[in-house]
């Protein structure tokens, strides 16, 4: 999984924009940022998951996944190694980060297989 790889993958789900934010690169849609590129650094990307998501990401793949610091990752946010990802993971956990985030009246737009 590359950089490209997760902006393309982000960019495809209904409605999302690339914006920035803090100097990186995020993905909203609805105005909210549901994922981000290069944070904390370079080769990295962040999810907006759920706690039971993430501890579900964290059980399959310890390598790729790990929470975010303080707070945020309690709450949810997991930190992805891209170069660690398997593209069929990191597609799933970018699909429910846009679910968790889209207005309900977008939400239905993405079946919960995706």
């Amino acid at each position: 999984m590359t950089a490209k790889d997760f902006r393309q993958i982000a960019l495809s789900l209904p409605e999302t924009i690339e914006s920035s934010h803090m100097d990186h690169p995020d993905f909203r849609v609805g105005g909210k940022i549901f994922a981000t590129l290069d944070a904390p650094s370079k080769g990295w990307g962040m999810l907006k998951l759920w706690p039971d998501q993430q501890a579900e990401l964290l059980k399959a793949d310890s390598k790729a996944f790990k929470p975010a610091a303080g707070a945020w990752g309690v709450r949810g946010a997991t930190l992805v190694r891209l170069s660690a990802a398997k593209s069929a993971t990191v597609r799933k956990a970018l699909a429910d980060a846009w679910r968790n985030t889209a207005p309900k009246h977008l939400a239905g737009q993405l079946p919960a297989a995706e």
